[in-house]
């Protein structure tokens, strides 16, 4: 399964209630990160970066993980990932789509009124 960068556009924008010039931004900081990839490691990350990947763990569309492994004194070591949450992220762009249908739904029932002249909305 692939997740594109509109996909995980239009999943932050439904989500986080964000517009989806921000949405892409930030879909695409993280995309850059993940590259071809469905999991990266968190020290790669600057901390004021890992505030926008703990916003998306709380909607779900990112997991984490954690590997621990004995180093070669006996000290146990410990590796943290980032995954994404693929199935959440096409179902909450899915819901997006679906906003974005009814809000044009919407903008379109609206501009019949747009067409009636102001003086008709004075008479009776």
């Amino acid at each position: 399964m692939i997740i594109t960068l509109e996909d995980l556009a239009m999943a932050i924008a439904a989500r986080v209630d964000i517009d989806m010039e921000s949405a892409i931004k930030d879909a695409n900081f993280v995309m850059d990160l993940f590259g071809f990839e469905d999991r990266i490691i968190d020290n790669i990350l600057e901390p004021e970066d890992r505030q926008l990947f703990y916003i998306l763990e709380e909607e779900g569309m990112l997991l984490t993980e954690r590997e621990e492994t004995t180093i070669y004194d006996g000290r146990s070591w410990r590796t943290h990932y980032w995954v994404l949450n693929k199935e959440t992220i096409l179902k909450y762009k899915e819901e997006g789509k679906r906003k974005e249908e009814r809000k044009k739904e919407i903008e379109d029932a609206t501009e019949v009124y747009k067409e009636i002249p102001d003086e008709l909305w004075f008479s009776r």
